[in-house]
């Protein structure tokens, strides 16, 4: 046991040690104007208001599982001098509070996102969503679908799902995944009972944690930011693990392909990296083809985290959507738009 926790120390120590080219960005330190909304149950919402405020559009940001609003930093960083920018933490994530609640459902987020749009934006808008905020955006057009093409005139769906999540292999051979698809549920459900004492653990497997999620979490994980990787795992490490165990049966139940047609009246692009096991590339291509109209781009040399990993690549694409979405909505567009065709590369 000594001997593994030397090696561990000694595998981050030399990682820590290679040049970081994000060592100076302030990731998780931009700041907007905060906000509290408060759902149809009750539930108070953080948010943040960042950006223009004479924008012609609001950017509504959604972010993913286990993580918060500070996950769109280059986004919000790249676009806040031309948008306004709403971006808000999803019920029991970041800064919104943690609520003892049965209802962690995919729906129950789609509503919430209505009360977001609802309190926030004044005027059109253009939905941006990773991994379950992804799922959130879907949610709301089952709800709401006549909110899309008048009120909503975009949809960005980034290293998301439509649903089968529980077929997916992980990267693992097909009877291996399959295993491991039936003995998560009950093992997730056994720790839950032990959030508590799972979360002081968590505290003190830094090392660990900061390994797997370098290697799962980033394509390039030989040459990926130690300092990105650290931000990243201080989000996840931020939610309890009663709020994982909670989540987690909505995102593998979650099934809403059928609310896709709703998107073929607003502007789509949908993106994914190409080396993305949790929602993987042939998710994405599935939403392409149900939505011909939307520009679909598939990032090299990305995983899962493709917004941080790679962002100029999604914001390239998210330009030209919210180019094309202000032309669609008579507005002039904020900024300069490049191609969001095909495939893209971080520049």
């Amino acid at each position: 046991m000594a001997a593994a926790a030397l090696a561990k120390r000694y595998a981050v120590g030399r990682i820590r040690l290679r040049p970081d080219l994000e060592a100076s960005e302030p990731l998780g330190e931009l700041r907007g104007r905060p906000a509290t909304v408060t759902a149809s149950d009750g539930v108070h919402l953080y948010a943040e208001v960042d950006g223009r405020e004479d924008a012609p559009l609001t950017v509504v940001f959604c972010h993913g599982y286990t993580l918060n609003l500070d996950s769109w930093h280059y986004q919000r960083r790249d676009l806040r001098d031309s948008y306004r920018l709403v971006l808000w933490d999803q019920r029991s994530h970041g800064r919104s509070p943690r609520i003892p609640t049965e209802d962690s459902s995919i729906d129950r987020l789609g509503e919430d996102l209505a009360e977001i749009i609802e309190t926030l934006v004044p005027g059109p808008c253009v939905l941006v969503g990773h991994s379950m905020g992804g799922m959130t955006i879907m949610a709301l057009a089952d709800r709401h679908p006549e909110w899309f093409g008048d009120r909503i005139k975009g949809v960005a769906l980034i290293s998301t799902s439509p649903g089968r999540l529980g077929e997916i292999s992980l990267g693992l051979p097909a009877l291996v995944a399959k295993a491991v698809h039936l003995v998560t549920p009950s093992a997730v459900s056994i720790l839950r009972r032990g959030g508590t004492l799972v979360d002081k653990s968590r505290q003190v497997g830094n090392d660990v944690a900061f390994l797997a999620l370098r290697h799962l979490g980033f394509a390039d994980s030989r040459n990926v930011s130690p300092t990105l990787v650290d931000f990243v795992e201080s989000m996840i490490r931020s939610t309890p693990f009663e709020v994982i165990a909670e989540f987690y049966p909505a995102l593998v139940s979650h099934d809403k392909m059928n609310a896709l047609g709703v998107l073929n009246g607003v502007c789509t692009a949908i993106m994914v990296g190409d080396e993305d096991w949790l929602t993987p590339v042939e998710h994405s291509r599935e939403m392409a083809k149900a939505l011909p109209e939307a520009r679909f781009t598939e990032v090299p040399g990305s995983s899962h985290l493709v917004q941080l990993e790679r962002p100029t690549a999604v914001n390239d694409a998210l330009r030209d959507l919210l180019k094309r979405a202000a032309a669609d909505g008579g507005a002039e567009a904020g900024g300069t738009g490049a191609s969001g065709d095909g495939v893209a590369a971080d520049g």
